[in-house]
């Protein structure tokens, strides 16, 4: 665990990760009940200036393998404050390190820390590893949920068009629209993983907020970053709450190529 820039009083945060076994991916231990239309949203706080990181991003990158068909989606954001100590995360973006404070004021959490994982927008495991998350995932697969997204992409070039429409109770809440880069290999040459290959999964590049207080429905334009590559990415839409953070549906759609 790595910890910096306290931001409510309290005392330091420990974090113990496990990986029990190196797999290509890690299967769900528990079946979702038919009929049930729960979903789990795995929001990973990370950074490759974090020598702590890589065996969280693994962990994600394994249970979002195993999960196949069930409806759990996972988005690492690569926060910007470690890049001060010799190595600049080009994933790093200040707005991530803003979303993670957020939540550091709704979960009261204490400080801002790598890795962290927020489940759904409002459970936050301090001590966790594979089983703890997959407990969670289940639970959340469990819940019902009666809000609904439909997200349709269309791309020009770098220019991604979409179109969404939601439904239920959304006048406190807010549509998020992620693009996320599904895979990615960078050699670290500085800083606490100097000398390190990493490998990253579901990276969020670009995180736009629609709110839905002038409507269910409309259309969004997002520029993609210059090394966008249709065929490896991703969109994730989700409508999150903007008192308590309760994500109330997500979804995911490839793009049109």
């Amino acid at each position: 665990m790595r910890s910096t820039n306290v931001i409510i009083a309290g005392v330091g945060i420990a974090l113990f990760i496990s990986l029990a076994a190196f797999t290509t991916s890690i299967p769900f231990t528990h079946s979702t009940p038919i009929g049930a239309k729960g979903f789990a949203l795995l929001e990973l706080f990370t950074s490759e200036g974090c020598s702590s990181c890589p065996r969280a991003d693994d962990i994600l990158a394994k249970i979002q393998a195993g999960a196949k068909d069930k409806p759990v989606y996972v988005l690492a954001y690569h926060v910007d404050y470690w890049n001060r100590l010799g190595w600049k995360d080009k994933f790093s973006d200040p707005s991530f390190s803003e979303r993670q404070r957020t939540y550091a004021r709704r979960l009261q959490s204490g400080s801002l820390y790598t890795p962290q994982i927020v489940v759904n927008g409002n459970n936050e495991r301090l001590h966790w590893d594979a089983a703890t998350l997959q407990e969670d995932i289940r639970q959340a697969l469990t819940a019902a949920t009666d809000a609904t997204l439909d997200l349709q992409v269309t791309q020009n070039n770098r220019t991604l068009t979409v179109k969404y429409q939601a439904t239920g109770k959304t006048n406190a809440c807010e549509l998020l629209i992620a693009l996320v880069q599904k895979h990615a290999v960078n050699k670290i040459i500085r800083g606490e993983n100097e000398g390190r290959t990493l490998t990253h999964a579901q990276i969020v590049r670009t995180l736009t907020t629609v709110n839905l207080k002038a409507g269910q429905q409309g259309t969004k334009v997002i520029e993609a970053p210059p090394d966008f590559n249709p065929r490896d990415w991703e969109v994730i839409g989700f409508i999150q709450n903007t008192y308590n953070g309760s994500v109330t549906t997500v979804t995911r759609t490839s793009l049109n190529i």
